[in-house]
């Protein structure tokens, strides 16, 4: 075999394999860092998650539109986020398909040597997941645009005619705009720039340009009927779906620098074809010298070369990785799922955040936790419910308490809310058929069934609904369904003031007194707000759940109540342990030695107390008195 080529194959494997691992640690991130299923999942801040469902009405509603093909196409795909693995391939895939494009267009544009710039698209797409951001439906926009001019690139190559080369581009520009809708003027402005930069054809690359103002708007707007506005910028950065919307803007930078790089990449490439060309290419030249370096092993090029890339790509993600959202995210997810435990254990990641310390608080009560390790958490009044104006928009966060708890019409209204702003998510479908099975209202719980049943993965769970409702109309062998009813108020209303959050959970317990979470929520609410005097009022209503000893932050609550009125309370039979009394007194003993001096004592009562009810009463409470 002769030397060049095996040189040549050797540098083939290299490449090869350097891509190879890149990528396959690229869908690795996404399965196990990154974890797309909390994008899936995630429905108050991802509002522009696509919906879909199977059958071809619901297709050929994309066909009405520029871009729907990719739209419909991109929405499909998506849904395979609910699968971890299965997401994490479909991203990756996208990505590779974009780095062997640009591959094929650094090569056009006589760059093949910066080959390693064709992982910035990839890398590019990456800090977009990390920051647990959706754009896939943009990026698949970018995506077909590119393999648009790669096949401009492949038939005009051996193509002279300037004629030729323009009917080639009408006849792709019609059909990528068909499927790509404002995603095409990429492609005009590409082909434009290579045919005024590398061929010189000044009059084609203009006509590709001035295609790029009349396609849009004879198929777009004339055609299609869509406006003008959105004949230009459908799928696209610059689209007012994307724009319009501040959760949806987020990260929308790192779009607009994937859209640019390709042409900036061309026009740089394009003016080093000048200056090649004229007297400062020896003086380049002369300087180049001076810094240039050979590296003549190949195995020791690779290494650098993959060093360099790995270094830079894991650069990107580690600043790039938001923590505290995954948490969140994760949290929500395991909420979702009812799994309890591994919600506690995620959420110690990042507990400062409300909406983590929220969804903690209704895993402590499932897992019988609630009265004993509440205040192992930064806890605050409104963590119960969100209470607060700033989360009144935390809809489907909320709806699950709601529905845990019986307050059946507040959590309908929070997801109907959901509905309108988010679309239908078949999370939010499924709750919605629940309630209005548990209240009866079995024609709206079918008509949402019936839509749930035409979605790709909670289609089963519809159909065993409708199954059931067909054997057993009143839906009476349905635990769930039983549950909900007998804790259900006929009547409730939202929480527009804390006093309202009390009577709701009084009125609850009026109902059913043995609605366990209304209780312990109630009694949690007391201790957070500090009004030990109604806390000592509902002791009693331990009894209707044979409930022998006190919970530990109970003892401590009654310890705290009992020392400042002085006098005794009838526990009912119960006692407060001894270990409670004696950390009682250990936490009065180390305030009484710094003088009572809250600030002073901090930092040593924080160290041995921080998880009880005297340090919360003591420090929680200050400026969350309403």
């Amino acid at each position: 075999m002769p030397g060049s080529l095996r040189k040549l194959l050797s540098q083939d494997i290299g490449r090869t394999s350097r891509s190879l691992i890149f990528f396959v640690l690229f869908c690795l991130y996404l399965r196990f860092v990154v974890d797309l299923r909390l994008i899936y999942n995630f429905t108050e801040v991802i509002t522009n998650f696509p919906v879909f469902y199977k059958g071809r009405a619901f297709f050929c509603g994309f066909l009405s539109q520029p871009g729907g093909l990719v739209e419909y196409t991109g929405a499909f795909l998506s849904q395979l986020f609910y699968i971890s693995w299965a997401g994490a391939l479909v991203v990756t895939i996208q990505a590779w398909l974009m780095s062997a494009c640009f591959g094929c267009i650094l090569k056009a544009v006589n760059l093949s040597h910066l080959r390693l710039l064709r992982f910035i698209p990839p890398i590019l797409l990456l800090i977009t997941y990390t920051q647990y951001t959706y754009h896939f439906i943009t990026t698949m926009a970018f995506l077909v645009t590119l393999l648009f001019v790669c096949l401009y690139l492949r038939i005009t190559h051996s193509l002279m005619s300037n004629t030729g080369r323009l009917i080639v581009v009408l006849i792709l520009s019609v059909i990528l705009y068909t499927i790509a809708a404002g995603a095409y003027l990429l492609f005009a402005v590409l082909c434009a720039m290579y045919e005024l930069l590398f061929r010189r054809q000044c009059l084609l690359g203009l006509l590709f340009l001035l295609s790029a103002v009349v396609i849009p708007y004879i198929e777009g707007v004339l055609i299609f009927g869509v406006s003008i506005i959105n004949a230009y910028s459908d799928l696209s950065p610059l689209s007012w779906k994307i724009l319009s919307f501040d959760n949806r803007r987020k990260l929308i930078v790192i779009i607009f620098i994937l859209y640019s790089l390709v042409p900036l990449t061309i026009l740089a490439s394009g003016f080093w074809q000048i200056i090649r060309n004229s007297k400062i290419e020896n003086r380049l030249n002369t300087l180049l010298t001076k810094i240039k370096f050979n590296i003549s092993s190949p195995v020791l090029k690779w290494i650098i070369e993959s060093l360099a890339l790995f270094a830079i790509a894991s650069t990107a993600v580690f600043f790039s990785y938001d923590k505290e959202k995954k948490t969140v995210f994760l949290t929500d997810f395991y909420a979702s799922q009812r799994m309890w435990p591994q919600l506690l254990r995620a959420a110690r990641c990042y507990p400062d955040n409300y909406f983590v310390v929220n969804a903690v608080n209704r895993a402590l009560y499932h897992t019988g936790r609630l009265s004993y390790d509440m205040f192992s958490w930064p806890q605050n009044p409104h963590t119960l419910f969100l209470s607060t104006k700033k989360y009144e928009h935390a809809s489907c966060k909320k709806s699950g308490i709601y529905l845990d708890i019986g307050l059946l019409n507040m959590a309908e209204n929070a997801l109907t809310e959901s509905l309108e702003g988010l679309g239908e998510r078949p999370s939010i479908l499924k709750e919605l058929a629940l309630i209005n099975m548990a209240k009866a209202n079995y024609d709206s719980a079918q008509i949402y069934l019936g839509a749930l049943s035409n979605t790709l993965f909670y289609d089963d769970c519809a159909k065993n609904y409708l199954e059931h409702l067909k054997s057993d109309p009143n839906l009476s062998e349905d635990k769930e369904i039983q549950r909900l009813r007998s804790v259900c108020m006929e009547k409730d209303y939202g929480f527009t003031s804390l006093h309202n959050i009390e009577a709701s959970l009084l009125q609850l317990l009026e109902k059913n007194r043995q609605n366990r979470m209304a209780f312990e929520y109630l009694m949690s609410w007391y201790l957070l707000n500090g009004r030990l005097d109604k806390f000592v009022r509902n002791l009693e209503r331990l009894d209707d759940f044979s409930v022998s000893q006190l919970p530990r932050l109970y003892e401590e609550a009654m310890l705290i109540y009992v020392f400042s009125v002085r006098k005794p309370v009838n526990l009912h039979g119960r006692q407060i342990s001894a270990e409670s009394r004696q950390r009682f007194e250990g936490f009065n003993q180390i305030l009484n030695n710094y003088g009572k001096n809250k600030q002073a004592a901090y930092s040593k009562l924080a160290k041995d107390y921080r998880d009880s009810y005297f340090f919360y009463y003591v420090y929680g409470r200050q400026g969350t008195e309403q």
